[in-house]
């Protein structure tokens, strides 16, 4: 399999450089593959866990928006926060969605709903941490 560079930046720190085979990632207006050749394209990504699969491994990190961005030279994912899941504190991702939660009764309109679409994207974070916690 083609392999192609990829960069995974977060404000903290560079998560990740190198070489691999596909990087799955979270995106705004659905998830999606990338692989070597993939057309140029800018996307913005939603919280969820993002991946990066290289010699037949796969590495999963968690991402909390941001903006991927494939070229001639590679993917780069600009990441709001981008943390592995052994880094993860899971008793503060519960704290921030409970505290999403009680917020929600101060919105209303489209302020409502982008609050009740970021909570989604929270929870299935969660349930997928809790999915593979049990395999």
């Amino acid at each position: 399999m083609a392999t192609f560079h990829f960069d995974l930046v977060s404000p903290e720190k560079l998560a990740f450089s190198g070489e691999v085979d596909q990087v799955d990632i979270p995106g705004v207006e659905g998830d999606f593959g990338v692989l070597a050749g993939h057309a140029p394209i800018v996307a913005a990504i939603r919280p969820g866990i993002l991946t990066i699969t290289s010699g037949g491994t796969h590495q999963k990190v968690i991402v909390f928006g941001g903006l991927a961005e494939m070229s001639e030279k590679g993917l780069t994912v600009l990441a709001d926060v981008a943390t592995s899941l052994e880094d993860l504190d899971r008793a503060q991702l519960a704290e921030s969605i409970s505290a999403m939660e009680a917020k929600l009764s101060d919105k209303e309109g489209s302020e409502l709903d982008n609050a009740i679409e970021r909570l989604d994207h929270f929870k299935s974070i969660q349930q997928e941490l809790s999915s593979t916690a049990m395999h």
